[in-house]
């Protein structure tokens, strides 16, 4: 097997008033699933300007970021073998909607702002539906 080197990848979690901005995956992993916006980090990028880069790539939106909320590892598990084909490194930012109607854009199927509790409903990944909820308690909605 050869070596799996994690890939540094950074998420936005943008509120605007009492709701979450959120994502279709339009590609895999996760694909057709809710997600936050996100992506890879380019070269000679800083995960601040990474993560306003792919809110707006995916999203079309703009926004200043609060803070960092969590940086969770991400595995992905091939289904006939079960080992980890994947890994990513995310580094979620917390940020506060300031221009722009959310249009999908990018690797992105739709999106849209939901509640706090439409959000929950919606997204699938437990890890992602954690850094939402920490968004919420420590940034308020």
């Amino acid at each position: 097997m050869s070596e799996l080197l994690p890939v540094p990848t950074v998420g936005v979690i943008c509120l605007r008033d009492d709701q979450v901005l959120l994502i279709k995956r339009g590609t895999a992993p996760r694909l057709g699933q809710w997600s936050l916006p996100g992506g890879r980090l380019e070269r000679g990028e800083t995960t601040r300007a990474g993560a306003l880069r792919e809110l707006a790539e995916e999203t079309g939106v703009e926004a200043v970021l609060l803070g960092l909320v969590d940086v969770v590892d991400g595995l992905f598990t091939s289904r006939t073998t079960g080992e980890t084909t994947r890994h990513y490194l995310m580094i979620d930012y917390a940020a506060r909607w300031v221009a722009g109607d959310p249009v999908a854009g990018d690797d992105a199927a739709e999106a849209r702002f939901f509640t706090l509790a439409e959000a929950l409903a919606a997204v699938e990944w437990d890890v992602t539906r954690a850094v939402i909820e920490q968004t919420f308690e420590r940034f308020g909605g």
